[in-house]
C-alpha cells in the first residue's frame, strides 16, 4: 500500500509528538512500525540565541509533497506526517517532525532517513542565525548533500 495522502504542514507553533503519532496510528491495526524523528534547535555551545526560519509559502509545501511522494514510491508506507516549523525558534525547541508508518520497521526507518536527508537539501527554507554578535544566514552544508546523495537511484 502506498502513502496516499501524507499530512504535510508548515507552521509557526510547536507540534506535539504524541498527538501527531496518535493521529497517524489511531484505529489502525495494519501498522507494525512507527518511526519518529524530531529535529531540535541547538544552542551551538551557547552561541545561538535563536533561528529565524523563512520559507516561500506554497512552494515549500509543494516541494515537501514531492519529497513525500518519492518516499511513498520507494517504501511501502502506510502513513506519513511531515511538519516543518517556520518563524523564530529558540534552542531546545523542535524544528521538524517526520513520522513514517509501515508494516515493518526497515521501511519506516529508511523512509524517515531519506525524508530528512532530502528535507535538509531540497525543502526551500532559509535559516538566519541570531547570535549575540549579530545575524548570519546559514549556508548549505556539503555533509547534507553527501547524505542525500546516498539515495540517488543508479
Amino acid at each position: 500500500m502506498k502513502a496516499w495522502n501524507p499530512n504535510i504542514r508548515v507552521q509557526r507553533y510547536v507540534f506535539d509528538l504524541g498527538e501527531e503519532s496518535r493521529r497517524l496510528t489511531e484505529g489502525r491495526t495494519d501498522v507494525g512500525a512507527l518511526v519518529a524523528f524530531t529535529g531540535l534547535c541547538r544552542d551551538e555551545d551557547g552561541a545561538l540565541a535563536a533561528l529565524e526560519l523563512e520559507h516561500y509559502s506554497g512552494m515549500a509545501e509543494e516541494e515537501i509533497g514531492r519529497i513525500a511522494g518519492e518516499a511513498a514510491e520507494r517504501w511501502p508506507l502506510l502513513g506519513l506526517t511531515i511538519i516543518h516549523r517556520m518563524g523564530r525558534i529558540r534552542p531546545g525547541e523542535p524544528i521538524v517532525l517526520v513520522l513514517t508508518a509501515s508494516e515493518h520497521r526497515e521501511a519506516a526507518f529508511e523512509a524517515a532517513s531519506f525524508l530528512m536527508d532530502y528535507l535538509k537539501t531540497r525543502a526551500p527554507f532559509w535559516k538566519l542565525e541570531e547570535r549575540p554578535d549579530g545575524h548570519d544566514w546559514v549556508a548549505a552544508k556539503e555533509s547534507d548533500d553527501d547524505a542525500a546523495a546516498r539515495w540517488a537511484k543508479p
